[in-house]
């Protein structure tokens, strides 16, 4: 590395630079900053300690120490070593079998089989996968005001997943940003793409839903930036960046990728309930197939059935109404091009939506209420519900002479009919309005009946809950008039639940209104995409290849009744599911154009798709889309993609990045300490299949991770951040870890992988009014779940769960790809009271007196054993010993209460060790607190 020394006004001013190049190039601003070349391989320098190296990394680091005058830490003792790798790879400390048998194994390998174990143990993704989620911005809620909940957990096993079979990097970020678009694209690849769907969603009520879009646009635009690229990119969402050459036309290149599919939420399934619906699947083909086989001229039948229901609907003409803003509830309606409404924005759990319409269509005999699919809506809708139903409590319609709109007449209906009609049901308990009234949904006709407790309800079971409905309402007396009329519609949607933070609406999602002037209409009761598919065909030769057409047709078969009930009944068997933010493309392109000062309402110049020109060039006829740029991000070319992942995870290591700030490569970033290092890395990284293992196995095999934290007096001034790498790392572990380790140690840790987020115990304050903006479910986990991996802890953005947040973790309003780490004394008070920290020290004292010996010394051994993977010094035998005995003596005294420590409500009922009384183990409880509180309990060294 070159310096280049300037006068300016007095002062000599230094810049480093990287190479003869660079420093000659004559003019400085004019110079490539390092990181926007692509890596190149250099040659590990040579070193003078040439036994201290184990592999190229030890060569870097070892040189800079020797050009320093310096000369590295001793190895740190085995079983210092084993629970530092065993936090560094799964997150938990080793266990004491685990402890015990590296410890005995003295062969040369010993290291290398546990390094294996670690990397081939499924906690293994859940600790580097939550490396990734911070990055990802994960949360479980939507943030900003109403902050409710959402399913999203499914992109969370995801990541978990993709690091436990060591997904290729560049693999790992084409499925997040492009997966829907790969060549048969399943559930996974789809799931991928919640990395971009994890931006805050605003559903309060008054919001432009366009300008909380792009809002989320820009936060993925952020997101890719640093977690990505390693670069700032949204300086130049308002103007030109004012350090690296990225112009802001260059960054709505790159947004125009983004900027052209639906905000979906895909319905999806765990790999049993996978299994379940093929089962249920099978079974109806079977059904079928035996149908076919027993009618051998169920053909020609079809055909003639579908000859007969081709072109024998009435004519339906759409009608454009203008809603009444007053009416929504705050809920905003997205008039579409084919005259359908699309809810948007908040969603109110009651209100009656007014629409109105000017029209000359004489002689209407009747109504069509579309209920219509969109990808915005849950599991595509119709409805909003959180299972994609909804539900009409009542369909009025009034009309009045165009020039005399104040004379309403409330139009009378001879009756109704629909494509589903099922059975009155009351509501789910999520729907409860706290009225103390039955509230059901049922047939068509409940939404004529005047009663605000019936609902016309669509939501017939899973499995064919979320498909296009109609409902066709008869007029009593044909609307006749010789002038143009006012029509106004009062769609009523009163069966949601009683908190709208909570996703308690049961809204129609999509609907449009048609109208006809046939006699006695009746709604077609053909699926919608089945009566598209045959109008669209003039003949049967295309119909009769979707097997759609035949599972329709045999329901009319009365001879049949007996199988159709057995798939019927079949289909109920049918997983419930869940549904997952995705990304879902649009069927055109959205113009894209920069925005002056950043903002939607100031659109400048169209772009199109494109990519900085300070970078490397996209591929020659590649097709403008996210999955050309995803491609891009992760071509070899790339100059920063590989050198920041590699960083990140050298800081997750050490505490700090080879380049100090890992969200930052750009041209205002400090130089990185070991600039050859980072290159190096970056190209073994790509060269062996981008694949984390082989990262990992590279620096936890080093000399320079297996170094000693011990920090001598000379290091303490030469080099207090440890930037030379001339010692271990110590630090405390991340919040998540800090929790998973009391768990692990007390024996109380549940190991499951994946699935739903949990809720421990938390203060119900914190979910209500004032503290919350409204209330939110924190229903506390009476079981396993509340001793879950704090990877798990339910997350929301607007009340982060307090014992992670005093720990430092973030609450995904943005990407974090470098924590802060803080030392305060409450968390210390946390780590002594939190309601399942203490569960842990008291679970941890029962086992220490169960299995830890009878002997006090044996118990203690044990206990440090267990919690700091070594033994304790006589002076501390002698300290803890002195702690116990005050404790005693301190219940004794009643200055303490057994029962409270122990946690039990009589003291006869606690299940106490064998041979242990309750004053013992409540002293053992404090002991336990303290052993866990230890600062080197919640660090890594």
């Amino acid at each position: 590395m070159n310096r280049i020394h300037l006068v300016i006004a007095g002062l000599v001013v230094s810049f480093s630079c990287f190479s003869e190049v660079e420093c000659s190039a004559g003019s400085l601003q004019k110079a490539k900053h390092w990181a926007f070349d692509p890596p190149v391989r250099p040659d590990p320098p040579s070193v003078g300690n040439a036994s201290w190296v184990r592999n190229p990394i030890d060569h870097f680091i070892l040189s800079r120490l020797e050009k320093e005058g310096l000369q590295p830490a001793p190895q740190a003792e085995r079983s210092q070593l084993i629970r530092r790798v065993s936090l560094d790879l799964i997150g938990l400390p080793p266990g004491l079998d685990q402890l015990d048998a590296f410890l005995e194994d003295k062969g040369e390998g010993a290291y290398t089989k546990l390094v294996e174990k670690l990397l081939q143990s499924a906690h293994y993704g859940e600790k580097w996968g939550r490396h990734w989620l911070d990055a990802a911005r994960y949360s479980d809620s939507d943030g900003f005001e109403k902050d409710k909940s959402r399913e999203v957990w499914f992109y969370r096993d995801w990541v978990i997943q993709a690091f436990n079979r060591d997904l290729p990097y560049d693999q790992f970020i084409i499925q997040q940003l492009a997966g829907d678009l790969l060549p048969g694209a399943g559930q996974e690849e789809h799931v991928a793409t919640g990395f971009l769907r994890n931006s805050m969603i605003n559903e309060e009520g008054g919001i432009d839903p366009e300008q909380f879009r792009m809002e989320a646009m820009f936060d993925r635009m952020d997101a890719i930036g640093k977690s990505i690229l390693g670069l700032t990119i949204q300086c130049a969402q308002c103007h030109d960046h004012k350090y690296d050459p990225m112009s802001q036309e260059d960054y709505y290149k790159i947004f125009s990728f983004l900027n052209n599919d639906h905000e979906a939420l895909l319905a999806v399934y765990t790999p049993a309930e996978h299994q379940v619906r093929a089962g249920v699947f099978q079974r109806i083909n079977e059904l079928e197939q035996d149908l076919k086989h027993r009618n051998p001229d169920w053909e020609k039948e079809l055909k003639s059935w579908m000859h007969a229901n081709r072109g024998n609907q009435p004519e339906w003409i759409v009608l454009r109404p203008h809603v009444d803003e007053i009416s929504t509830g705050g809920q905003k309606y997205q008039n579409l091009e084919d005259g359908s409404f699309l809810a948007e924005g908040y969603a109110p759990t009651k209100h009656t939506v007014m629409m109105t319409v000017k029209t000359d269509i004489r002689n209407i005999t009747g109504f069509r209420l579309e209920l219509l699919m969109h990808a915005n809506l849950p599991a595509k809708g119709p409805g909003r519900s959180i299972k994609g139903t909804g539900a009409l409590t009542e369909f009025e319609v009034d009309v009045a002479p165009a020039v005399s709109p104040d004379q309403k007449i409330k139009i009378k209906f001879s009756g109704a009919t629909s494509d589903i009609n099922l059975p009155d049901r009351p509501l789910d308990p999520i729907y409860d309005d706290r009225s103390g009234r039955r509230r059901s949904t049922g047939p068509v006709s409940y939404a004529l009946d005047g009663n605000g407790d019936t609902a016309w309800g669509i939501d017939s079971n899973p499995a064919t809950r979320n498909q296009a409905r109609k409902a066709v309402f008869v007029v009593e007396q044909a609307i006749e008039s010789e002038a143009d009329i006012l029509l106004t519609f009062r769609i009523n949607q009163a069966h949601g639940g009683w908190n709208s933070d909570d996703n308690q609406n049961q809204n129609l999602g999509r609907f449009r209104i048609s109208v006809t002037t046939s006699v006695n209409p009746e709604a077609d009761p053909l699926p919608k995409v089945l009566r598209d598919a045959l109008e669209s065909q003039r003949d049967d030769s295309g119909a009769l290849d979707m097997p759609a057409f035949f599972s329709y047709w045999r329901t009319t078969v009365k001879e049949w009744k007996a199988v159709n009930d057995e798939i019927n009944a079949l289909l109920k068997t049918h997983p419930e599911g869940t549904t997952q933010l995705v990304l879902s493309p649009m069927k055109g392109m959205r113009d894209t154009r920069v925005l002056k000062r950043g903002s939607f309402l100031t659109p400048d110049q169209s772009v199109v798709g494109g990519v900085p020109g300070f970078l490397h060039d996209l591929p020659e006829d590649a097709p403008l889309n996210r999955l050309t740029f995803a491609r891009w991000l992760v071509d070899r070319k790339s100059p920063t993609t590989a050198r920041a992942i590699v960083n990140r995870v050298w800081q997750s290591y050490f505490g700090i990045g080879l380049v100090e700030t890992s969200e930052d490569l750009g041209t205002q970033s400090p130089q990185p300490s070991h600039p050859e290092l980072l290159d190096w890395l970056a190209v073994e990284f790509m060269e062996h299949g981008w694949s984390f293992k082989k990262l990992h196995r590279l620096i936890v095999h080093s000399s320079t991770y297996r170094q000693s934290s011990m920090m001598t007096s000379g290091l303490v001034v030469r080099d207090p951040a440890n930037r030379l790498f001339a010692r271990g790392p110590r630090f405390r572990v991340d919040g998540e870890i800090v929790r998973d380790i009391a768990l692990a140690v007390s024996g109380l840790l549940d190991p499951t992988i994946g699935g739903p987020s949990v809720y421990p115990p938390a203060p119900g304050f914190l979910y209500l009014p004032p503290v919350s903006y409204g209330p939110k479910n924190w229903n506390d986990d009476k079981r396993e779940g509340r001793y879950r991996r704090g990877l798990y802890t339910f997350a929301y953005r607007s009340v982060p769960y307090p014992m992670l947040q005093t720990f430092d973790v973030p609450n995904g309003d943005f990407s974090c790809v470098r924590r802060e780490r803080s030392n305060t004394p409450l968390q210390a008070l946390v780590m002594l009271n939190e309601p399942v920290l203490m569960e842990c020290a008291r679970a941890f004292a029962a086992h220490v007196i169960r299995v830890g010996g009878g002997d006090r010394t044996d118990r203690i051994h044990y206990a440090y054993r267990r919690c700091l993977s070594r033994l304790p010094t006589a002076e501390e035998v002698v300290e803890v010993s002195r702690l116990l005995d005050e404790q005693k003596q301190r219940i004794s005294d009643g200055w303490l209460s057994a029962r409270d420590l122990i946690g039990a409500e009589k003291l006869s009922e606690t299940n106490l060790p064998p041979g242990s009384t309750p004053t013992q183990l409540a002293a053992w409880t404090v002991v336990s607190r303290v052993l866990l509180n230890l600062d080197e309990t919640i660090t890594k060294e």
